[in-house]
């Protein structure tokens, strides 16, 4: 049997949004390095927008294992977010986006939290495997990805379009067992 804290780590928590969290939300959608790796440069919003959709993810079910949840540190702060999605329980695979705050970045939040995020999908849920996709401009995602031991597994050329030029999409992969092997079975421990 697992016995391990999902939610509560040494340096961060994870959790729910909460409708007060739109004024975070707000300011992060202004900041162009954080959306150009989520996917594009966003236009700017409202923040009456983003305090709706602040209370409609409140209030959204978690069907289909895809999950948002805000990534805090043990002072309180929202340092990022962590959301899963492309959720197949036949199959057993799932993947994820992690995105932290450029202040709260090179702390083992995102590392933390991507863990225990595992943790819970292979031990609670019956995954057994998670891929994650990340762009070719973005070398603190691959580097962190690569520290968490993630295989390679393959890249899609050019099909992305920022910043003026066109980049590629790099695709990493980690088994229940490659997790196991290189993190435990049944702690979650520091890197």
């Amino acid at each position: 049997m697992h016995r391990i804290n999902y939610w509560q780590g040494e340096r961060i928590r994870l959790r729910a949004i909460e409708p007060e969290d739109a004024p975070i939300f707000h300011e992060w959608n202004q900041d162009q390095e954080i959306s150009r790796n989520l996917d594009w440069v966003w236009p700017p919003t409202s923040l009456a927008s983003q305090k709706n959709w602040a209370e409609a993810e409140t209030q959204r079910k978690s069907d289909k294992d895809e999950f948002f949840f805000v990534v805090e540190n043990q002072a309180g702060d929202l340092v990022g977010t962590i959301n899963t999605h492309h959720c197949n329980r036949r199959i057993g695979i799932f993947s994820y986006g992690i995105a932290i705050r450029s202040e709260h970045r090179q702390r083992g939040y995102a590392l933390e939290a991507i863990r225990r995020l595992q943790a819970y999908f292979f031990w609670e849920l019956r995954y057994q495997k998670v891929t994650v996709d990340v762009y070719s401009f973005n070398p603190a995602s691959i580097a962190l990805h690569q520290r968490l031991r993630f295989a390679e597994e393959g890249r899609l050329r050019r099909v992305l379009f920022s910043g003026g030029a066109h980049h590629d999409l790099l695709i990493f992969g980690q088994t229940k067992e490659e997790f196991e092997e290189l993190w435990g079975n049944g702690v979650v421990r520091s890197a």
